[in-house]
């Protein structure tokens, strides 16, 4: 009498235990591909930012040669940049101000309290904020923000160009990035835990402050921290809205030349191709993206520090 052991199948019988096929060794043309692919375009992603850094270095070095660190990271003066960081710092919180609340709020609903139904129409819906155009935004806080609602509704003394009108409209804009990913961790988080929540007597408002939220609490900050980078390389917005003098201000009623709307406005062609005003176009470039990498560190730092498995 012979006898069937299913966990000793082999290679040769195609199965693994349980009846699962065995595919440790097998290669498909069409995986070869797609993996081939996947390489691919990681490669490129890295060769496209080494070569953004190779057309920064040269005309940074040039600037340099000409003005001194010192007066580049300077408050006052032709060549100083820090107005300009200043000016990107203050709306970028203003913007998170308004966008993480609001964000949070909406990815809380549609993942825990919306139905289906519901959420098949507002998270679409929310999503499309994302969709408009930066300059339709930019013009949005510059003829309707400003004069109609924070001068004539709040009577508000705030000049025509503000970072206060650039930062609320920034936070719209950001506001469709913050509440979509976070919608997704917060969705991912497994069911079982509500369940576990709710069986102790928690009502569904502490289970989602106390229990959910921190539960996906990695992906929530990714979010934050994406539409942070977002909203620091903004650019149509602040040239419009935020006003194009350098204003070492913190005062958010008056207007102050951020770091993009600097490079926008010196990239307009006003300034000789290889003049000392022109390279400094690249010297900011190249500040705001070491400024952007150290947020994407942050973020995956934070990432892989709270993360959880289920």
């Amino acid at each position: 009498m012979s006898t069937i052991d299913g966990t000793t199948a082999g290679p040769s019988s195609g199965t693994g235990p349980r009846g699962v096929p065995n595919l440790k060794g097998r290669s498909r043309p069409a995986e070869r591909v797609i993996v081939a692919g996947l390489i691919a375009s990681a490669g490129l992603s890295v060769v496209i930012t080494i070569a953004i850094l190779v057309a920064l270095v040269e005309p940074v070095i040039e600037f340099f040669r000409q003005v001194s660190v010192s007066e580049f990271f300077a408050t006052e003066g032709r060549f100083a940049v820090i107005p300009l960081v200043t000016g990107t710092l203050t709306v970028t919180l203003i913007a998170l101000l308004v966008a993480v609340p609001i964000g949070l709020g909406a990815a809380m609903y549609l993942s825990e309290y919306a139905s289906k139904r519901t959420r098949k129409v507002l998270k679409p819906t929310v999503e499309l904020l994302a969709g408009i155009p930066s300059v339709v935004y930019g013009f949005f806080a510059l003829f309707f923000v400003t004069p109609r609602l924070l001068q004539d509704l709040l009577n508000m003394q705030v000049n025509f160009t503000n970072l206060l009108s650039a930062g609320l409209i920034l936070g719209v804009m950001i506001i469709p990035t913050i509440a979509s990913l976070a919608e997704d961790a917060l969705t991912a988080v497994p069911q079982a835990l509500r369940q576990g929540s709710y069986a102790m007597g928690a009502n569904r408002m502490q289970t989602t402050l106390r229990v959910v939220l921190p539960a996906a609490i990695s992906g929530v900050a990714a979010a934050i921290v994406l539409g942070m980078s977002r909203a620091i390389g903004e650019t149509m917005i602040v040239a419009l809205a935020a006003g194009a003098q350098k204003n070492m201000t913190l005062d958010i009623r008056e207007g102050a030349q951020t770091m993009t709307g600097f490079i926008a406005q010196t990239a307009g062609g006003e300034n000789p191709v290889g003049s000392v005003e022109y390279n400094m176009l690249f010297a900011v470039g190249l500040l705001l993206f070491v400024i952007t990498l150290v947020i994407n560190l942050i973020s995956i730092t934070l990432v892989r520090r709270y993360r959880q498995e289920y």
